[in-house]
């Protein structure tokens, strides 16, 4: 019984692609772009001599530059999570990435494989957009839960500030430069733009719609409704904390509750794939007898039609909304 590599030489250059795009990241922008060094961002720039207003328009730009690119083809399906992870990289040094690591992966299915040319092709581009676009989407999951979990921490932090007399501009600025990233570069932006006359409830209004983060959109109504009728913010912004707090509890029960359901989809979606890998692994020429069916093909696509909608139902059973 003979025994094919190729299965496992794709799932090599997938990994590759990954530890590839990290690796040009870190080494373009430095250590600092990474989510868990001790010093943030903004801070990083402006100790290194750089002008308070040009730390700000560089960190702008990048948390703008993808929403702004939608209109080109196939990157308004990566442009939402590229914002939510403030992807560094601008939309055309992404494509160029893209398009990199999908060369690269058609000289490793090259040197690897024995596929026709074709074939290599979509393949070298499924794993190369796929890799790229997957790096983007884990690195915004990471920062956006990142972020829900500092804001309680930020919030009470600005409501200690209040009440030993700082005012509301000073807490953004303490809390910019007290929390860690990714919550402090994003605090340390608001104290800029305040600073240059932006209202800071319009910026927290801005902030919360570009993360699309719910908790944030609370802070800057609770903001604006003060800054417009007045009343303690100190005590507003405590109620506030709770809140969130209990949310965010709330949200931690939930996806413990759900937690077997949403294994349960994966896993009856992704049987089915990983036998399918299994049996060319362990049996290349399972299948030849049927390859030539008129009926092979639209079963395959009948399949895959099914499994997506496996997914798609799984995941509205367990989308549970809060």
């Amino acid at each position: 019984m003979s025994i094919s590599i190729e299965p496992l030489i794709y799932g090599l250059i997938f990994f590759g692609v990954l530890v590839l795009v990290e690796g040009l990241y870190l080494t373009v922008f430095g250590k600092s772009i990474s989510l868990n060094h001790r010093v943030n961002r903004r801070l990083e720039m402006l100790e290194k001599g750089t002008r308070r207003d040009e730390v700000m328009e560089t960190l702008r730009k990048e948390m703008r530059q993808h929403m702004n690119s939608r209109s080109i083809p196939l990157y308004s399906m990566l442009a939402d999570r590229a914002q939510k992870a403030a992807i560094a990289f601008t939309p055309a040094q992404l494509i160029m990435v893209m398009a990199g690591v999908s060369v690269i992966s058609f000289l490793g299915l090259t040197i690897g494989t024995e596929t026709e040319p074709p074939i290599r092709a979509v393949l070298s581009v499924g794993l190369g957009v796929g890799g790229v676009y997957f790096w983007v989407n884990n690195k915004a999951s990471k920062r956006m839960s990142m972020i829900e979990e500092q804001l309680p921490d930020a919030v009470e932090l600005m409501v200690r500030s209040l009440r030993v007399g700082h005012p509301f501009s000073s807490a953004i600025q303490i809390v910019a430069k007290e929390v860690a990233d990714p919550l402090a570069t994003e605090f340390g932006i608001i104290a800029d733009e305040a600073s240059y006359g932006r209202d800071i409830g319009e910026a927290l209004k801005d902030m919360a719609e570009r993360l699309d983060m719910q908790d944030l959109r609370f802070l800057a109504v609770a903001v604006t409704i003060q800054q417009q009728s007045g009343g303690n913010l100190a005590e507003i912004l405590a109620g506030l904390s709770r809140v969130i707090r209990a949310r965010f509890r709330l949200f931690r029960r939930v996806k413990a509750i759900t937690a077997e359901a949403q294994w349960s989809g994966k896993f009856l979606s992704g049987f089915p794939v990983f036998a399918l890998i299994a049996i060319n692994v362990l049996d290349p020429h399972y299948y030849d007898e049927v390859l030539d069916h008129p009926w092979f093909i639209p079963g395959c696509i009948a399949v895959g039609l099914f499994l997506v909608a496996n997914l798609l139902v799984m995941r509205m059973l367990v989308n549970i909304k809060v």
